[in-house]
């Protein structure tokens, strides 16, 4: 499998830089999934568009037999690239600076890849290809695209599902496992410190929200390391602090913005409670406040058998020291919707650049080594097509 990928590669780099070249925020990669489509059709797979708005999803086999799913997302961010590249971004303000690009020309290979084996084998069973569009951000609904596509049921009768992403700060060609909560549920805050205000000249004379920001800091992020059990993930982070306009006026409210991680469901809830006692130390001071909590996406959970599988084909295809069995970290992912309705897990593929440069995530430098994208789609390939031939237990 990882031979026949190879014969792919040019091919797999002209499509991810294609769609580097070309990025489209959530719910907008219209040009993104025509392309997908037709590439599909060129290798002979029909597939429906329109999935959960922009997706697109198609389906190997025959109809008999398990199925197991694929999923890839598509979608860019609202950044400006800053990388010196003949492939860079040709939309203004849009970047793909996560790898969703690697990730839809790696599903492309597998699909590739897997119709050459549905053609010579004929197997019982099905693969299904997910094109998820969203993954990045939700809509006004608090919908994004993997929610958007279960709801059009895209996952309806599937038995697994598998997902990569590429890790631009990791080694190339490492590939990393974790079972269990992989990547954090997140949520995001806003919340107002509610005074008086007043002239600077006379604070006696009214509540002070900015005096009131010292403990309400404080409170706030001594919540992980002293309200949350130390053996139970928890991150509670301010993105933006926001008060005042001149420097003799005291303002009526200072804004605050953060974000919430956590793996289980009771510690998130008492995340939310504790950061709600927290602002209420307004009050004896003499102010007030307002809190508002957007929920997002929940704790991705890698199943362990799904996992194991994945890993021993690693294992079989590029040896055993290609595998890393470390924690992801708190980021967030919308597979965790996908791992919800079946048993399912995502690897992470390092693809740091061979230039020695730190190319972060959601940075405007971002790049990955593509020599990786191969062994990405040979991984999903080969895992797919021994769950329809029966030979994973």
């Amino acid at each position: 499998m990882l031979d026949n990928a190879q014969i792919l590669a040019g091919e797999l780099v002209r499509l991810r830089r294609d769609i580097h070249q070309h990025p489209e925020l959530g719910f907008e990669e219209f040009r993104t999934s025509a392309l997908v489509a037709d590439t599909l059709a060129e290798i002979g797979i029909e597939a429906k568009t329109g999935i959960g708005r922009t997706g697109v999803v198609a389906q190997i086999g025959n109809g008999n037999g398990p199925t197991i799913a694929i999923r890839a997302d598509m979608d860019a961010l609202p950044i400006s690239e800053n990388n010196a590249v003949g492939y860079a971004s040709q939309n203004a303000g849009v970047m793909h600076a996560c790898g969703h690009d690697a990730h839809t020309a790696i599903l492309l290979g597998a699909a590739h890849l897997l119709q050459q084996s549905f053609r010579h084998d004929n197997w019982q069973g099905n693969v299904r290809l997910l094109f998820q569009p969203s993954e990045e951000r939700f809509d006004a609904n608090g919908i994004s695209g993997a929610t958007a596509m279960i709801q059009n049921k895209a996952l309806e009768g599937v038995d697994a599902v598998i997902a990569l992403h590429v890790w631009s700060d990791k080694p190339s060609g490492k590939v990393w496992f974790y079972d269990g909560y992989g990547l954090a549920a997140v949520d995001q805050f806003d919340a107002w410190i509610l005074g008086d205000g007043g002239h600077g000249a006379y604070p006696h004379t009214g509540s002070d929200p900015l005096f009131m920001l010292g403990p309400i800091l404080n409170a706030l992020y001594a919540i992980p390391s002293r309200q949350i059990n130390p053996l139970r993930p928890s991150v509670v982070s301010l993105g933006k602090v926001c008060g005042g306009a001149v420097h003799n006026v005291i303002p009526k409210e200072v804004f605050l913005q953060g974000t919430i991680r956590s793996h289980e469901e009771a510690v998130r809830t008492q995340l939310w409670a504790e950061i709600e006692r927290a602002l209420s130390l307004s009050r004896p001071l003499g102010g007030d406040y307002k809190l508002e909590i957007t929920k997002g996406y929940p704790a991705m959970f890698n199943d362990e058998r799904v996992n194991g599988w994945m890993r021993d084909v690693v294992t079989d295809l590029v040896g055993e020291t290609a595998v890393i069995n470390e924690e992801f970290g708190m980021g967030a992912e919308d597979f965790s919707y996908m791992s919800q309705k079946a048993p399912g897990a995502m690897f992470m593929l390092g693809a740091a650049t061979p230039d020695g440069i730190t190319r972060h995530h959601h940075t405007d430098t971002f790049d990955i080594d593509e020599s990786v994208l191969p062994l990405g789609a040979a991984i999903l390939a080969e895992t797919a097509k021994r769950f329809v031939t029966g030979q994973l237990m």
